[in-house]
């Protein structure tokens, strides 16, 4: 412990080594996630983190890449899977996005959701994280944040024909990863294409110390092809493709035995597959008087199908679980004198699909079961909004918005659930001077209960099967955050505090019953309220032309109300931080060392402690190095050697279902062109 102390005092604030360049174009750093236009970070009242392509495409997942953003921490139930955790919040309480368009479906579960990992690392421009409540802007479930990956598209500036491509060959030791990711585009100023595809295989984990956790390896494969179109400058068009799916991918959690146990909690347990599939069609006009016109329509498959069987239990259940879901939305946006605004409609449907049956081991006979979602589900959204931006005097801005969504749930007994909502949000930006900025912001937003919430029937973590409730309400949140920013062409930091109430928290409760297999029947229910405070901080400094430092602090701390009982919230985050140093020796040659660390947590919810993959002691500490060398040639080839960490220290990020990865050396060789 008194290393990580000692780690503290050195990274008093924060921010990802990535997020910022070390010149001028640091302070002019674009986000639309925050507007749903593309807007100058320092026009900006709320908490964003960016994570750029280069970073996504070094890690075998998109959701791998969030990491070491300010402001979040991410947990593995299994390797081919990552969950976001912002302010404390998970799953279906964080919007997840591409390009705008809605990734959280029906299926959406409260608990970590393996469904970003779904999206193409090579698809990837920047992914965009607002830590807050933007909720005029997205409606239902912009509680926690907003995470949204930004696609690259395929840009020329000639009329004639060119091309360029990347290969990308990787390999590590802890997980036996062997990876390849493959881009050509080719294309005029007015008219370009894009291809691209990905394929990634590892064997089981290698943790601390060197012993090899299994099942955890898994296969992943994708493609893309995106058509983008400028036929003037005042038209854009694209339509974009993404397929991902990785064919078996084991839960790892219930195939090794967790803590207090002696045996794991089954047999078998993989998702086979995970698969996503998505369209998206968008066109930009911009009038002559300056009106920007957006129009995007989508729609996204995502298969969740499954092959399970309890420990040592004569019958194995084969799942398939399909969500589709259409969207389509329209946002105009314009200035006129200090006033920026947007305005736009959403509309959403979704329909799941849900089978399941039984198979006798010895005979191979089959049983229907009823299915964990009831099929035939739908979930339709339409929602509304507006939102202004403007400056009042030299220093002061403000934003405010405000939605109203209609939620309709159908399930196909005839029950019908409408729990539709109004939502908004206030912020303003005080400029002490061209570099120091006091910022403020309050959101009031809601999360619908899903089809997840509602009917899910079958084996939940930690032992328990859920039994559906039609009974169930939107969760509501008051979510307040202020800060101070200092943003100049060298250096940037952040420090920003943050408290959210949330109440009519849709949480498991027993029932006081077990399954004939021992695992205790739970039913969700909106019985719960939280309230969760915390601290980001950020900091990127170039203290030279060539050396750059980077370092975060994340600290969040929630308890929890169920009835007259008050608790530590469910799975917090412990404090946790990072510190690295770039040094660009020469154009060739660039050396990078990191540090992470995260303090005990031992504040645990009574859910916490039952969680088999939670030590019911807490989750220790745990600090651990790496580095790295990248070779750069000016003919657009680039190799990168790694070791992550080095000390080989056994450790479990709070809340994952397995270790992390042991002492892992990585080779990376890249050609550009």
């Amino acid at each position: 412990m008194i290393q990580f102390e000692y780690f503290i005092a050195l990274a008093a604030i924060s921010g990802a080594p990535e997020q910022l360049p070390a010149d001028e174009e640091a302070i002019e750093e674009i986000a639309v996630l925050a507007t749903r236009r593309a807007v100058n970070l320092v026009d900006l009242s709320s908490a964003i983190s960016t994570v750029d392509r280069d970073v996504v495409l070094d890690r075998k997942l998109a959701t791998d890449a969030l990491a070491e953003v300010t402001g979040v921490t991410l947990q593995q139930t299994t390797p081919g899977q990552g969950a976001a955790i912002v302010r404390g919040l998970k799953g279906s309480a964080i919007l997840h996005l591409v390009d705008g368009m809605r990734l959280n479906n029906a299926m959406f579960r409260t608990a970590p959701t393996p469904w970003f990992a779904l999206v193409p690392t090579t698809s990837v421009e920047r992914i965009e994280v607002v830590r807050g409540t933007p909720a005029s802007l997205y409606g239902s479930e912009a509680v926690g944040g907003v995470i949204q990956s930004v696609s690259r598209l395929p840009e020329f500036d000639t009329d004639a024909m060119n091309y360029a491509g990347d290969v990308i060959l990787g390999l590590d030791s802890a997980e036996l990863q062997q990876s390849m990711r493959a881009t050509l585009d080719a294309g005029t100023r007015r008219l370009a294409g894009s291809v691209s595809a990905e394929y990634l295989s590892t064997g089981n984990r290698s943790v601390g110390g060197g012993e090899r956790i299994g099942p955890s390896g898994y296969s992943s494969r994708a493609v893309r092809a995106v058509l983008h179109g400028n036929p003037s400058a005042t038209r854009s068009w694209f339509v974009d493709l993404h397929f991902l799916e990785q064919p078996e991918t084991p839960r790892v959690d219930e195939l090794v035995p967790g803590f207090g146990q002696t045996e794991p909690s089954s047999s078998e347990f993989a998702f086979a597959p995970n698969r996503r599939t998505f369209v998206h069609v968008q066109h930009e006009h911009v009038t002559d008087k300056g009106i920007d016109w957006r129009i995007d329509a989508a729609w996204q498959r995502i298969d969740d199908d499954r092959r399970t069987r309890d420990l040592d239990a004569p019958a194995r259940r084969y799942e398939e679980n399909r969500s589709d879901l259409f969207g389509l939305t329209i946002n105009a946006s314009g200035s006129h004198s200090r006033v920026d605004w947007i305005a736009g409609l959403d509309l959403y449907h979704d329909e799941v699909r849900s089978a399941r049956l039984e198979e006798d081991v010895a005979s191979g006979a089959t049983t229907p079961l009823a299915s964990r979602f009831p099929d035939g589900s739908t979930i339709g959204q339409a929602g509304v909004f507006v939102k202004l931006d403007w400056r009042t005097g030299e220093r002061h801005r403000w934003s405010a918005g405000l939605r109203y969504t209609d939620v309709r749930i159908e399930l196909p007994d005839g029950t019908r659930i409408e729990p539709g909502s109004p939502s908004g949000d206030l912020g303003w930006i005080f400029d002490i001077n061209e570099q120091w900025q006091l910022v403020a912001n309050v959101g009031s937003g809601f999360r619908a209960p899903n089809i997840a919430d509602i009917g899910t029937l079958g084996n939940r973590p930690g032992n328990r099967f859920n039994v559906p409730n039609t009974d169930l309400d939107a969760e509501t949140v008051v979510h307040v955050d202020m800060g101070i920013r200092y943003h100049a062409s060298l250096w940037h930091a952040e420090l920003v505090a943050y408290r959210l109430d949330y109440d009519d928290r849709i949480v498991s409760v027993g029932t006081g019953d077990t399954t004939p297999e021992g695992r205790d029947i739970v039913r969700s229910v909106n019985a719960a309220s939280s309230t969760l405070h915390g601290i980001e901080a950020g900091l990127y400094a170039s203290l030279t032309d060539r050396l750059d430092v980077t370092a975060s602090v994340n600290y969040t701390r929630g308890v929890q109300r169920v009835g007259p009982t008050e608790e530590p919230a469910d799975r917090v985050p412990p404090l946790q931080g990072r510190l690295a140093v770039k040094f660009e020796q020469s154009t060739l040659w660039t050396f990078s060392t990191w540090l992470l660390a995260a303090g005990k947590q031992d504040r645990l919810s009574a859910r916490d402690i039952r969680d088999v993959r939670i030590d019911p002691e807490g989750t220790a500490g745990w600090l651990v190095l790496g580095a790295s060398a990248v070779r750069t040639s000016a003919n657009g080839w680039q190799l990168v050697a790694g070791i992550d960490n080095i000390l080989d220290k056994r450790y479990r990020v709070h809340g994952s279902g397995l270790d992390a990865p042991g002492r892992n050396f990585s080779l990376t060789l890249r050609r550009t062109w």
